[in-house]
């Protein structure tokens, strides 16, 4: 299947039959007929009006860091955007600093980027184990901090016309954990942040701070997909489950974590079946004792 893709692409970037539980941290997931990581926007056009002539089901991936794949798999294209699309430039402007990144860049990496160029404002993102592209697609956030706070613009590939554009600011619809690409469907390029000078003792100080608060408060040892669920307006999921007496809940392999009852975790060898136990029977016990729907965050992709 999809063979004569080989005839305009290279082979090193086409992976048939690829085991999708080696692209997501939840370490979950059945093999997809097929996995192309792209490595230019060449490339990546050339991808898309393949699969817009031949009408082929698609999903755009980066660091499958919020993603749980059905066991079954995936029966279309996976487009990962990793590290082929991770280039840094910063540029000076009145304010600061302007950091432009790929949306194959680690928010790790450019977290440190920014510490080592002494620009403060995305300490937060220091140990979010997800990518750019993903990040601002759901305005990735964490101890107060969120990509909304240092974005300028972003620029994206227009999938169905097949043109690169631009949006500013303004144009992201951000909220609580979503922007305007998750209603769009468009291929995320790069972004754009403003960072203010500031101390690199005191910004590598508070990545520090914040990374062991990870460390001592998340499952970090266990494969999961980080917060299971949203936070809901005013409370907290992991409290609500926790008072639901939910602490290590398991089914099968996937179990709520004793350390932070907000995350699911895989014990080692627990199926997508086994999470979605968990989640509904937490969502249904928490809805049933307080009365609060608890919505996923994790993004949970079927098989066909």
């Amino acid at each position: 299947m999809y063979t004569d893709i080989k005839n305009f692409l290279p082979s090193n970037i086409l992976f048939f039959n690829e085991p999708l539980k080696k692209h997501t941290t939840f370490r979950i997931g059945g093999a997809a007929d097929l996995l192309v990581t792209p490595q230019s926007e060449e490339q990546l056009i050339k991808l898309f009006k393949y699969i817009k002539e031949n009408c082929i089901r698609y999903v755009i991936i980066g660091n499958g860091s919020n993603l749980l794949f059905s066991d079954e798999g995936y029966r279309g294209i996976i487009v990962k955007i990793g590290s082929e699309l991770s280039s840094i430039e910063a540029i000076p402007c009145e304010n600061g600093m302007i950091i432009s990144a790929g949306a194959g860049t680690l928010l790790s990496k450019l977290a440190l980027f920014a510490c080592e160029n002494s620009l403060t404002g995305l300490e937060f993102a220091s140990g979010i184990p997800g990518n750019v592209g993903g990040a601002v697609l759901m305005n990735a956030g964490a101890y107060d901090g969120e990509i909304s706070q240092v974005l300028v613009r972003s620029t994206y590939l227009d999938c169905e016309n097949l043109s690169v554009c631009t949006k500013n600011f303004d144009e992201h619809d951000f909220s609580y954990r979503h922007s305007s690409y998750e209603n769009d469907g468009y291929l995320i390029l790069s972004a754009s942040f403003l960072l203010k000078k500031g101390n690199k003792e005191d910004i590598l100080s508070k990545m520090k701070d914040l990374n062991n608060r990870r460390i001592t408060k998340q499952p970090l040892e266990f494969p999961s997909a980080g917060s299971t669920f949203k936070r809901p307006a005013g409370l907290f999921a992991g409290k609500l489950i926790e008072d639901a007496n939910l602490k290590g809940y398991t089914v099968g392999g996937a179990k709520v974590s004793e350390k932070h009852c907000g995350f699911v975790i895989n014990t080692g060898n627990a199926t997508c079946e086994d999470v979605l136990g968990v989640i509904k029977y937490v969502q249904n016990t928490v809805f049933a004792k307080f009365g609060v729907e608890l919505e996923t965050e994790v993004k949970i992709i079927e098989a066909q």
